[in-house]
């Protein structure tokens, strides 16, 4: 008997939907922040928006921290893909899910070396990752900009598979995650 694919699943809990738009709604603000800023050189001052690059990446170190919590202590019910897409599914959230937690620790960590407190909400100062005027605080900045663009490749290729799945296999993974998906079946349902 063939294997149906595809089947509704409960929505993810809502702890989980709001914490991929919060994130979804700080990576724009930051791409678009990102773009707009003056380039960084080393009299640079985390001023304008500059500090909002800043105070913006903090907030999300904060997000990403509880949303892989969350994630390691409530899985949602698996989609059931064919074993193909099943890979390709978790080897992209994995990437994912390391760009999102990489790239803002590499900019704490520039913003360390340039002797720049990173501050959560503008009133939570960070600790330093880095010495002021640390040759590798300096070298992962360059390292921040090139992984933004693998996240920025990523999150493409995360919104391509979501459509996918809505177009091509009209299955109910996208509608999951919407913010305005039912109540979850599976919420607080521990590993």
């Amino acid at each position: 008997m063939a294997k149906v694919y595809g089947m509704k699943r409960p929505a993810y809990d809502a702890v989980a939907r709001a914490l991929h738009w919060l994130t979804v709604l700080l990576v724009a603000m930051q791409f678009v922040i990102g773009w707009t800023m003056p380039d960084v050189h080393k009299d640079t001052q985390p001023v304008n928006l500059i500090a909002w690059h800043l105070g913006v990446g903090a907030t999300l170190v904060a997000v990403m921290a509880i949303r892989v919590i969350w994630r390691l202590t409530h899985w949602p019910t698996p989609d059931e893909l064919p074993p193909l897409l099943s890979v390709v599914s978790r080897v992209t959230h994995v990437f994912l899910y390391a760009a999102l937690v990489l790239v803002p620790l590499l900019g704490w960590i520039n913003a360390s070396s340039r002797g720049w407190t990173v501050r959560l909400l503008g009133v939570v100062s960070y600790p330093a990752l880095s010495e002021p005027g640390s040759a590798f605080g300096h070298e992962m900045g360059d390292v921040h900009g090139i992984l933004a663009w693998v996240l920025l490749a990523l999150i493409g290729l995360h919104v391509v598979g979501a459509l996918f799945h809505r177009f091509i296999l009209k299955d109910h993974v996208l509608q999951r995650m919407l913010p305005h998906a039912g109540p979850s079946r599976d919420q607080g349902r521990k590993r």
